[in-house]
């Protein structure tokens, strides 16, 4: 008996919880910001102004020797994507990379060799993007710096900075 009423106060606990989960949703009413992300070989354009470099990749070696070359220079002239905290969606599109890229959006200061920042830090990514096609990514960012980038379209870590003021 003792053991069905630990189960049933468990349960109301849960729901509870969950309830208040989607309270605070309603509370907080507001859609994600859409942020679109258009890749071409190597870059975001979106990132650079919206100047396309014109670069030609065939394999993710083609771009780390394109950035090697061009990757300083061109993040000095980016734009500091800047917005305040909350909830976004990054829709990815990958506008004609002939090979599969992806997205990866994380804390300036995280590194997944760190099992602490898995469980601490924020890091969204996925792959899967070939030419043509769109993903979106959801995420609540916080006061703070990140980066943002494509590890298998390599482009250079782009800075994007989160600030109530």
């Amino acid at each position: 008996m003792d053991i069905r009423r630990g189960a049933v106060h468990n349960c109301r606990l849960a729901l509870a919880a969950v309830v208040s989960g989607f309270a605070a949703v309603a509370v907080a009413g507001a859609e994600p910001q859409v942020i679109e992300l258009t890749q071409t070989a190597c870059q975001f354009l979106e990132s650079e102004d919206g100047v396309d470099h014109g670069f030609k990749s065939s394999k993710k070696a083609d771009c780390d020797a394109i950035n090697a070359k061009t990757g300083k220079e061109r993040l000095a002239k980016a734009e500091v994507l800047t917005l305040e905290p909350g909830d976004y969606i990054f829709r990815v599109t990958n506008r004609d990379v002939p090979y599969e890229l992806g997205f990866w959006l994380r804390d300036a200061d995280y590194d997944f060799r760190n099992p602490l920042h898995k469980l601490t830090k924020t890091s969204v990514s996925g792959g899967g993007l070939f030419v043509g096609d769109t993903q979106e990514y959801e995420v609540t960012l916080k006061p703070g710096e990140y980066f943002y980038s494509c590890p298998l379209n390599t482009t250079p870590d782009y800075r994007l900075v989160v600030s109530a003021d």
